[in-house]
């Protein structure tokens, strides 16, 4: 099974990393660890500065996944067109709830929280950890709609604004 498995992944590719976001591989490697040799996907976070070696047997365990369908990513859109679902639970309690939706992984569950966490012009000021966490999961969001639909991040995050910009005005 864990051969099979291995082979969805390919130097070259854009994969999501459910605590990193999107990256590249860059390479298959094998390594030696404590006398045993792994063999590694070398996957590359430009934005972050960042190298991540996956053991290739455990990539689907950790949750990394391949880029979004672009029908997924029309899903998380649409997600981002509903109306804010604002819990009236403690801010620890949502906070955490939100950062596990960051890091899950899921772009739909990513999109809820830029949804619920997006503050117009004419609402209260957003709390530090409120925009880190808004910030965040836009940075998500708009880096795997680049990959998929090979804009730039510039053209990406223009199209999340509109779509955050038209849901105020309705």
């Amino acid at each position: 099974m864990t051969k099979s498995k291995k082979l969805d992944f390919r130097p070259n590719e854009f994969v999501v990393y459910p605590a990193h976001g999107v990256g590249k591989i860059v390479s298959i490697e094998e390594q030696e660890v404590a006398g045993l040799s792994l063999e590694l996907f070398v996957i590359s976070f430009e934005k972050d500065k960042m190298t991540l070696r996956v053991p290739t047997n455990k990539a689907t365990a950790v949750g990394m996944r391949s880029l979004s369908s672009p029908d997924v990513v029309s899903k998380a859109m649409t997600t981002l067109k509903g109306k804010a679902k604002v819990k009236r639970a403690m801010w620890s309690r949502r906070a955490q709830e939100y950062e596990q939706k960051i890091n899950s992984g899921d772009l739909i569950a990513i999109a809820e929280v830029v949804r619920d966490l997006h503050r117009t012009d004419d609402q209260r000021e957003q709390s530090y950890s409120e925009r880190q966490l808004y910030e965040a999961a836009l940075e998500r969001l708009t880096r795997e709609i680049a990959a998929v639909s090979g804009l730039g991040e510039t053209d990406a995050q223009k199209q999340v604004d509109e779509v955050l910009v038209s849901r105020a005005a309705a």
